[in-house]
């Protein structure tokens, strides 16, 4: 398989063991490399904290996922977002509307796409799979 673009949605399903989670685990495991944004990071981590203190994880449960969630992301490839990315993620997307951080992700990914062809995104939120249709770059499907 391809490069993946690992965007939050499906990082933090497979960190909070949800269902569909073993999917982010087959389309990974496949890849030849896994990409993202810095930003996934500062989401999922945020999504993290959201649910203790929430009452859904426990402090131990987040920072052991937090440290699950260092260690798999020091195998991957992390943009900063510069500010091409930035300019992309200004102009308008196939599918519109798409959310600030979701067409950040989108411009990280087009940027990813030319240093890692067929490059394709893996995400749970509809309007970055139909996007990432839409600009040729997947949406990465598990294998079934």
């Amino acid at each position: 398989m391809a490069s993946i673009y690992a965007e939050s949605s499906v990082v933090l399903t497979w960190l909070l063991g949800e269902p569909r989670a073993d999917e982010f685990h087959s389309i990974t495991i496949r890849a030849d490399s896994v990409v993202s944004s810095v930003l996934t990071i500062v989401e999922v981590r945020r999504g993290l904290l959201r649910r203790e203190k929430e009452g859904g994880l426990s402090l131990e449960a987040r920072s052991r996922l937090d440290r699950l969630l260092t260690r798999a992301c020091s195998q991957w490839h992390l943009m900063e977002i510069t500010p091409e990315v930035r300019a992309r993620a200004e102009q308008v997307f196939p599918v519109e509307p798409v959310r600030t951080l979701d067409a950040l992700h989108l411009a990280t990914a087009l940027h990813f796409a030319r240093a890692f062809p067929g490059l394709q995104i893996a995400s749970f939120d509809g309007r970055v799979r139909g996007n990432a249709r839409a600009l040729g770059l997947g949406p990465a499907e598990p294998a079934r």
